[in-house]
């Protein structure tokens, strides 16, 4: 997942010259970004492929910056968050940064930001290195 975090940064970002650094504050622009998917008339077929680097993008920055590490979900995993990988955070949690993507393309507004996710995020490291 982390290469295909990189390989969508490197795309948007050559075209776009948009932040995104791995850092918390991007994903602000990550809620944005996804807003203009919705706003723009996007179908979630449509959308599949910038939601999956979207998803991957916030996951990679749990990684990053929360302690997390990705990890493949088992069978009853995969059919609870409707995702093939997750991330496992430091305390042991795991969480499905690839459905709160897609949570937040289908119903919108401050409830599903993903910046708001990080910041309220149980199972934090308190201090990584990137």
């Amino acid at each position: 997942m982390r290469s295909q975090a990189a390989g969508f940064v490197t795309r948007v970002t050559a075209r776009n010259r948009l932040p995104l650094d791995y850092s918390v504050a991007s994903l602000r622009l990550v809620d944005f970004l996804i807003d203009g998917l919705r706003k723009g008339g996007a179908d979630r077929e449509r959308a599949r492929e910038t939601l999956f680097g979207l998803g991957a993008y916030v996951g990679e920055v749990l990684v990053r910056r929360a302690g997390a590490v990705w990890e493949d979900f088992d069978a009853d995993q995969r059919a609870y968050f409707g995702q093939p990988v997750g991330v496992r955070m430091p305390d042991g949690r795991v969480w499905n940064p690839l459905g709160k993507v897609h949570n937040r393309f289908d119903t919108g507004g401050p409830t599903e930001s993903l910046q708001t996710f990080y910041l309220t995020l149980h199972g934090r490291a308190r201090r990584v290195v990137a």
